[in-house]
């Protein structure tokens, strides 16, 4: 027990909580591995044992006082017994304020620790004070419930949406993060949200992107949820009549420089994507980049909590497809830590992912990476949202995938994306069609790739295909 404990008045009972720790020769890897078997083919996944005291042993507790181990100075730690300590707190606090299925009373929180809890697990919304090595916290138990229920890490699925819907942890996934506004209807607020700056580049790919997304709502959103894109000077007022007639709802942002880029690198300003956290009029944002197409409905996945996502490779998540919720003290958060966190590849996914190093797994179908899948034929039944890595679909010509004209590219190279995002075109009113032509300088530029795959005589043979794409016959103007 902590010394400073022992000055408590005397009135004041100190219960000390006992638990085994986490076994010291388990890695971070073991409960955030880069695969598991989501179809089950070789039965359900699981996760190395991870201690936990019982909360049915500690049902009247006031205050739960922990000291934090903060032997790390990085930030975005990966230390199994840090996540321990944080997950104990989480269920004792959990188990000594429900009062009946749906009530709780309070129940306060303090760490002891220069390095403070995790951001993932207590929100900075419930930090009442921070003094010194001192944190004391006020956490919302519903939504606390809802994080506990979750599995202890990505070494699992996230709890599914089973048929019967009488899953015990069904009420509070549906009401934990329900704002005050929203309690008369019992509806959260929800937004699907794209980012677009510095280019128009993928305007084109966010058109798509609504449309794809309305569609599975048989192109009616009900009233608590909205298609939101958040554009920064860079997008003309010609291209936002044409994100606006698609579907999407306009805010207007400044960009943010991603700190630890190259100079003139693809991700230099896709910090931009933080302000999803100043989206307060939401309680939950679907994130998607605007090089997704959504195939089947993902709305009722909003219901999950802070931060799921699907994987990207070793222990990380992809950012192009995430569930959030907005915060304005988190976007400070994440603001203040952006020249402190290195980012592995110098974007927004590498720094979240030192942020939000304890993530939920949403199966891989939500966002499916069109990488290394060349003859996988990807239809609505197994695939939620495809995310089209390398070249774009409307970069190409309609025929096929021209990822298939570089050998280095070949791995982004799919035949059925490729179909997907065209069916979707096609749907879409001939003015939104407009808005993805093609440009002098992009045929130009199929025209070298595809001669020099003829040269090359790359055995796909794409190199071949007669090209038939109308948009040859109108090009349309060159961005400025």
């Amino acid at each position: 027990m902590d010394k400073r404990v022992d000055h408590l008045p005397p009135h004041v009972e100190t219960v000390p909580i006992n638990f085994d720790h986490v076994d010291e020769n388990l890695k971070w890897e073991d409960f955030f591995p880069e695969w598991i078997d989501e179809d089950q083919k070789w039965g359900p996944p699981k996760c190395p044992r991870m201690p936990l005291p019982s909360p049915e042993n500690f049902q009247d507790l006031n205050v739960v006082v922990a000291r934090l181990p903060c032997g790390h100075k990085k930030e975005g730690i990966r230390d199994l017994f840090r996540l321990q300590v944080n997950l104990v707190v989480a269920n004792l606090a959990v188990g000594s304020g429900l009062v009946s299925f749906d009530s709780y009373r309070t129940v306060f929180v303090v760490f002891i620790g220069s390095c403070g809890p995790m951001v993932e697990i207590f929100r900075c919304d419930d930090l009442l004070t921070q003094r010194g090595e001192y944190w004391v916290y006020k956490p919302k138990l519903k939504w606390l419930k809802q994080v506990t229920l979750m599995p202890v890490s990505s070494c699992q699925i996230a709890p599914s949406f089973a048929e019967t819907g009488k899953e015990l942890w069904r009420p509070y996934m549906s009401q934990s993060t329900l704002m005050k506004k929203n309690l008369s209807t019992g509806v959260p607020k929800v937004a699907y949200v794209t980012v677009l700056h510095s280019s128009e580049a993928y305007v084109c790919g966010a058109i798509a992107l609504a449309q794809s997304i309305l569609r599975t709502h048989k192109y009616s959103l009900n009233p608590n949820t909205q298609l939101l894109l958040l554009a920064d000077k860079s997008i003309g007022p010609k291209s936002i009549r044409g994100l606006k007639a698609a579907g999407w709802k306009i805010k207007r942002i400044q960009r943010i420089l991603s700190p630890f880029a190259k100079k003139d690198s693809y991700n230099r300003w896709n910090y931009s994507k933080l302000r999803i956290w100043q989206l307060t009029n939401y309680d939950k944002v679907i994130f998607l980049d605007s090089d997704l197409l959504v195939l089947n409905n993902i709305y009722h996945f909003s219901i999950y909590p802070q931060l799921s996502a699907a994987p990207n490779d070793l222990s990380l998540f992809n950012s192009g497809f995430m569930i959030i919720e907005p915060s304005l003290c988190m976007f400070e958060h994440l603001m203040q830590k952006t020249f402190r966190v290195e980012s592995y590849n110098g974007g927004d996914q590498g720094f979240l992912n030192e942020i939000f190093t304890w993530w939920h797994r949403l199966p891989s179908r939500l966002n499916y990476l069109k990488i290394n899948n060349q003859q996988k034929e990807l239809t609505a039944n197994d695939v939620y949202a495809i995310h089209y890595l390398g070249l774009k679909p409307w970069m190409c010509y309609k025929d096929y995938d021209c990822n298939w004209d570089m050998k280095d590219h070949q791995i982004f190279a799919s035949d059925s994306a490729h179909r997907r995002w065209w069916e979707v075109y096609e749907e879409m009113p001939k003015e939104l069609q407009a808005y993805c032509g093609l440009t002098k300088k992009m045929e130009d530029r199929l025209v070298k790739w595809r001669g020099r795959a003829a040269n090359a005589t790359l055995a796909d043979a794409h190199w071949k295909i007669e090209v038939k794409d109308s948009r040859r016959e109108h090009y349309v103007e060159e961005d400025k």
